[in-house]
C-alpha cells in the first residue's frame, strides 16, 4: 500500500468517525431535549422516558432538526408551557454540545 492509500484510508476512517459522532450526538440531544420537555409537561417515570423516545423518533420524519423543534414546540404549547422559539433553539444547541461531550467522555 502506498502513502497515498494510507492517507485516503485515514480520511475515510475520520469521515466515518465524524458522521457516527454527529448521528449519536443528535440522537442524544433529542433525548435530552425530550427529557427536559417531559419534565416541563409534568411527566415522570416511564411517561418521561416514553416521551423522550418520541422526540428521538420525531427526528426521522424529515432531514434537519425542524421536525423535532415543531414537535416539542407544539407539545409545550398544548401543555400550556411558555417557551419562545429562540429559547427552544438555544436549548437544542446547548443539549447538542452536552450530548457531544457526553459521547466523547465515554470513548
Amino acid at each position: 500500500m502506498t502513502t497515498f492509500d494510507d492517507r485516503e484510508n485515514a480520511y475515510e476512517n475520520k469521515f466515518a468517525y465524524d458522521e457516527e459522532l454527529k448521528f449519536k450526538s443528535i440522537a442524544r440531544r433529542n433525548r435530552l431535549l425530550g427529557l427536559w420537555a417531559a419534565e416541563k409537561l409534568g411527566k415522570s417515570g416511564e411517561d418521561k422516558e416514553t416521551y423522550a423516545r418520541e422526540v428521538v423518533r420525531a427526528d426521522f420524519a424529515e432531514p434537519g432538526e425542524e421536525d423535532v423543534f415543531r414537535k416539542v414546540k407544539a407539545d409545550l404549547e398544548v401543555g400550556g408551557v411558555a417557551c419562545s422559539d429562540e429559547e427552544l433553539r438555544q436549548l437544542m444547541r446547548r443539549f447538542l454540545v452536552e450530548a457531544a461531550e457526553q459521547i466523547e467522555a465515554t470513548r
